[in-house]
């Protein structure tokens, strides 16, 4: 089972994310902010790090270039509202993917699922 660590300091949206991708099968660890998250990187395994960019404390950015150090395996996704933030990331992990606020549940899992390959839009 594909295992992702979600880093989202808004509450609802990081309850509202969780349950999607473990309705959609996957397994979900679910942390408030970057500095919360770099202990599960070091002690677990994930496929993916889907973290919020803008966040108290420690943005994604260095949260994925941290995880980057750590874990070397694990892809990047970022989720933000911010245009500008977007560049950024863009920029500084250019490997990554970035999904900009608002979008449907059913385009987090879609793009979750072409990070590993997968486009079984018949599972959604």
């Amino acid at each position: 089972m594909i295992r992702i660590l979600l880093a989202e300091d808004d509450e609802a949206m990081r309850t509202y994310l969780g349950r999607a991708l473990e309705n959609a099968g996957y397994s979900v660890v679910s942390v408030d902010c970057g500095v919360a998250a770099l202990p599960h990187l070091e002690t677990e395994h994930f496929d993916l790090l889907l973290s919020d960019i803008v966040m108290p404390e420690m943005d994604g950015i260095e949260l994925a270039q941290k995880c980057a150090e750590i874990s070397p395996a694990t892809k990047v996704m970022f989720i933000t509202g911010f245009a500008a933030v977007t560049l950024r990331a863009s920029r500084e992990a250019p490997s990554a993917k970035v999904l900009s606020k608002p979008f449907h549940l059913r385009d987090l899992v879609l793009e979750v699922q072409r990070v590993f390959g997968h486009d079984d839009r018949a599972s959604l």
